[in-house]
């Protein structure tokens, strides 16, 4: 099946700056992997020319197959146990002060990765001091011990993302469960920790209705979802889900206000938007708000 053409507002060229090359460089030096360049993320200009990225944990290798995503799926290789320090390395290195840690699902273990997730926060708090850090985590298949491992490492933003609306979601996601991600978001709210903020995200143009990203919406928002992104599916090969709309800029707002008329205290929404689209910059504004 033919790509669709993308539109104007969704070219983005890639720069040879230094900054691109610092990071690019960083993470090669120490063997770590950033779902930037893994998804081919389309924000991988702005981010690694602002002298950040998004580290990717747990190998490169996902145990699923979801059909708007570009990482190579298959069958994991063990644990790496120094991953934690070389990450921690890393972010010293490019002086990091807010930290992204993202990972390829691992229905493989037992706890999802669960363990490795929480070394990594407790090792950035112990060697980064006053730095901030948010975890984008897989469903973990339900493990409600393995979540609470993770918030008990007291990130400051846990974010699990629905990625698409219910409608579409058994085609696009067949090894998740669109119910078992709500109740997931659903106990991070409700658990003992009320200073970590709970966070979604999702694209849009795989051919849902407005109704559709209503529900969703409504979904995150009964589940005190705080901050949600949404952004435009871009088809990264013939052999993923095909586009069925690209959204103008302007449709994005619609949605951005759509959320904030539910509640949702803060909304990242345009074409190029993905699940840590100014991350760093939208925890500022939450702390501000909560003083």
């Amino acid at each position: 099946m033919q790509i669709k053409r993308k539109p104007e507002w969704l070219k983005v060229k890639l720069p040879a700056s230094h900054e691109f090359q610092h990071v690019k460089g960083i993470l090669s030096q120490f063997n770590l992997h950033s779902i930037c360049q893994e998804a081919h993320c389309p924000n991988v200009t702005e981010c690694f020319h602002s002298g950040t990225a998004t580290f990717l944990i747990l190998g490169n290798i996902c145990t699923r197959n979801c059909l708007y995503c570009n990482v190579q799926h298959g069958t994991p290789e063990g644990l790496d146990e120094m991953e934690p320090e070389r990450l921690t390395q890393a972010v010293k290195e490019l002086g990091l002060r807010y930290i992204v840690i993202t990972s390829v699902t691992r229905d493989d273990l037992s706890d999802g990765g669960a363990g490795v997730f929480a070394r990594c926060v407790e090792r950035l708090y112990q060697e980064v001091p006053g730095c901030r850090v948010e975890v984008l985590i897989p469903d973990l298949q339900g493990n409600w011990d393995a979540l609470e491992c993770i918030i008990k490492s007291k990130p400051h933003v846990i974010n699990h993302n629905m990625e698409v609306g219910p409608a579409f979601f058994s085609h696009i996601r067949p090894q998740g469960n669109y119910h078992l991600s709500l109740e997931l978001l659903h106990r991070i709210s409700q658990y003992g920790e009320k200073e970590i903020v709970v966070k979604s995200g999702f694209m849009v143009g795989f051919g849902e209705s407005w109704s559709d990203i209503m529900v969703l919406l409504h979904d995150l928002a009964r589940v005190h979802c705080e901050m949600v992104t949404i952004g435009q599916y871009q088809q990264p090969s013939r052999n993923h889900w095909p586009v069925m709309k690209y959204y103008h800029p302007d449709e994005f707002e619609v949605m951005k206000g759509m959320a904030q008329e539910l509640g949702v205290k803060h909304v990242e929404a345009g074409p190029l938007v993905r699940s840590s689209y100014h991350a760093a910059k939208i925890s500022q504004t939450e702390s501000r708000m909560a003083l």
